[in-house]
């Protein structure tokens, strides 16, 4: 008998022919900076590494709808992406790269209408067919007001430009994907798996209600609408969490187009989602730790048959720490080939299919899900619980509640509060060149160039009409009830800019200003006696007698485009709960607005969160207004991802303190913000609890 035999009980063994391996998904790399013309290079150079899809990044300016000449562009110009501010600069993006021949992802939400006319007249001068582009526009405002934070106009007219997309896209582009709802930055934010997959959900009901009732697509193309709706999502370290919250995701989706829009066709209502792994988790302190991390969840949304992502990008081990290189974002793309190359992943069916601990983890995931969906509804849907602040405050909760966590050391994160101790990293030896930079002379160039555009793109080679009759149809067609996507098309042929398309839209729409979530919050870290919080909250109130103020008064600012707020609005929360008064304005402010706003509001102290890194250009502007102004009394404290030169730099031009990503203790940082007003008033230092 043989040994196989043995195995099978006596039993004669059949053979079983070997399965063919499933297609791999599509893998890609975030990427884009400093101008269209190295990020052309980049991309090219990562089509020939084996990538198989485009990732394209925007910088601010782009995503939020500015040239790079305007005030608030000041310091953000590709720093975070690409900029692109016209045809010009789409051309110049994709020379030599056929557009028929891509899948092409753009990061774009606000101004997504517009890039995506950009790019579908560069495909056409390419001379492709554009109902054979594929690739996705992200385009999911709800989330930007939530999270991200590059909205532009109010919910109402937001939704009516990604509903105009999508009904543009079933009818002229059928293989694009004109919308993908973004439960990433939710993560990212501090949502759990149920908010993650509720609020995504909520937000896709939304928008296909929009489209329903928008009279623009027939009851009976509905399920083309629905095939074309993709997800992007987030996937932490908890990996069997995650790995169930995307079987969640599934069931969820199946169950809400089947019912609420009678989708029949199971193909249609397949659960289609790409995934960027959790940035959120990564880590400044031994960043070495992150490339495990990272492939662990990359393993949450590839093992499973049933639920595996239709593309993957994975972030760099050093993103905590600054831009990437391209050989760090080469690294993050080999991790994912040797998955699906050399080991036998795609050779099986779903190898969890039967699990009771999946299934009842999964069931737990549905239902908890379901109840929060009809929360949400029973307020009037996703952009009601957006305008009514509900949705923020229980993301800036749930992430308060995460970073206690960690504080406390019931969270454990390795290298961080546990297993501190580290060899020398002789990957970060020399920091400052283990990330990638962006020469300050870019934003100059391409600021010079905007200006060359404008002068002369009614002029040979260009020849584009005057812009000013696009401009002035596109104002007309936001007035009415039109699709706005021909008149936008229309803009890109005539050379109109970025800014130009989305001022238009401004003057029709108005801007909005999201609800901070930071008042409504509550309270994460009780102060109770002896605790650290209540040490802090002591020197808070003497330092307040001293000062013979009745409290503290502390101004949170967000200068620029940079929309990551969740720092911030941690440090405002905290700062709150140990007796500060704090004064928080949310995000986009140019710093002549922040220290208007200190002077106003009679501050002690201002801090200043970038996580883009245009620290360098508007830190030192706000440190020379309130010099101008007198108020060099004031401390300026600096948060964000702030290279170690940087952070040097911004010290010896007056910044009190810099924070970064490794100081997680938030307590403590609101501790040694009461030392610097002490210092800076000349008061004694309080060594003890007050």
């Amino acid at each position: 008998m043989t040994e196989r035999q043995i195995a099978d009980g006596g039993r004669d063994s059949v053979p079983q022919a070997p399965r063919e391996k499933d297609r791999p998904w599509l893998m890609r790399t975030y990427a884009g900076h400093s101008t269209a013309e190295a990020s052309n290079e980049l991309y090219r150079r990562n089509l020939d590494k084996g990538q198989t899809g485009l990732s394209v990044a925007f910088d601010l300016p782009t995503q939020t709808g500015y040239d790079p000449d305007h005030i608030l562009a000041r310091g953000e110009v590709g720093r975070v992406g690409v900029p692109v501010s016209h045809l010009g600069d789409m051309r110049r993006l994709f020379q030599d790269i056929p557009l028929e021949q891509m899948n092409t992802s753009m990061t774009i939400n606000a101004t997504a209408m517009w890039l995506l006319a950009l790019y579908q007249v560069v495909a056409e001068e390419q001379g492709a067919d554009i109902t054979q582009l594929q690739g996705t526009t992200q385009n999911d405002i709800v989330k930007e007001y939530l999270s991200r934070g590059t909205h532009v106009f109010p919910p109402g007219p937001s939704l009516r430009l990604t509903t105009d997309m999508i009904a543009y896209t079933v009818s002229h582009m059928p293989k694009w994907n004109p919308i993908n709802i973004c439960s990433y930055h939710l993560q990212e934010a501090g949502a759990t798996p149920v908010q993650e997959i509720a609020y995504a959900m909520s937000t896709a009901i939304a928008v296909l209600d929009a489209v329903r009732d928008s009279g623009q697509v027939p009851q009976e193309r509905m399920g083309d609408v629905v095939a074309r709706i993709s997800f992007f999502v987030n996937a932490g370290v908890r990996f069997v969490e995650e790995m169930c919250k995307m079987r969640a995701f599934g069931r969820i989706w199946d169950k809400v187009t089947r019912e609420r829009y009678g989708i029949e066709n199971p193909k249609q209502r397949r659960f289609r989602y790409g995934v960027q792994v959790n940035s959120l988790g990564l880590t400044e302190a031994q960043p070495e730790n992150n490339v495990q991390r990272i492939v662990l969840e990359m393993l949450a949304v590839t093992l499973s048959k049933d639920a595996r992502a239709r593309a993957v990008q994975l972030p760099a081990w050093n993103e905590a720490l600054g831009l990437p290189r391209p050989w760090d974002q080469q690294w993050s793309l080999r991790i994912q080939q040797v998955l699906a190359h050399e080991s036998d992943l795609l050779e099986y069916e779903d190898i969890f299919e039967g699990s009771h601990v999946i299934e009842a983890k999964v069931a737990q995931l549905v239902e908890d899900s379901l109840a929060e969906i009809d929360r949400i509804q029973e307020m009037g849907g996703a952009m009601a619980a957006v305008e009514s602040g509900y949705l923020k405050s229980q993301l800036v909760a749930s992430h308060a509640e995460r970073r206690g966590r960690i504080e406390s050391g019931r969270e454990k994160i390795v290298g961080v509060n546990i297993f501190e101790t580290t060899e020398p990293n002789p990957l970060t030896a020399d920091l400052d060149t283990a990330i990638q930079t962006v020469d300050p002379a870019v934003e100059a160039r391409v600021v010079t160039a905007i200006g060359r555009w404008r002068d002369t793109r009614y002029q040979p080679p260009f020849n584009h009409p005057r812009p000013c009759k696009a401009l002035d149809r596109l104002k007309e067609a936001a007035k009415g009830t039109g699709n706005l996507m021909e008149a936008t098309l229309e803009c890109a042929r005539a050379g109109v800019t970025t800014g130009e398309w989305a001022g238009a839209l401004r003057e029709v729409f108005g801007e909005f200003r999201a609800p901070t979530g930071v008042s409504s919050a509550p309270v994460a870290v009780p102060v109770e006696a002896g605790s650290a919080l209540a040490e802090v909250r002591a020197k808070v109130d003497a330092t307040a007698r001293d000062l013979g103020s009745g409290k503290l008064r502390f101004l949170v600012g967000k200068p620029g485009l940079d929309g990551h707020s969740n720092g911030a609005e941690q440090i405002a929360v905290r700062a709150r709960d140990a007796g500060f008064e704090v004064v928080y304005q949310g995000i986009r402010l140019t710093p002549e607005q922040i220290v208007d706003a200190a002077l106003a509001e009679d501050v002690h102290a201002v801090g200043l969160s970038i996580l883009s890194g245009s620290h360098a250009q508007l830190v030192p502007d706000v440190l020379e207004r309130l010099r101008v102004a007198g108020a060099t009394d004031i401390p300026v404290i600096a948060g964000g991802i702030i290279p170690n030169g940087d952070a040097e730099q911004l010290r010896e031009a007056g910044v009190a303190a810099v924070f970064t990503p490794k100081d997680f203790d938030i307590t403590g940082i609101i501790g040694r913000i009461v030392d610097e007003i002490r210092k800076a008033n000349k008061l004694d230092p309080l060594e003890v609890p007050a």
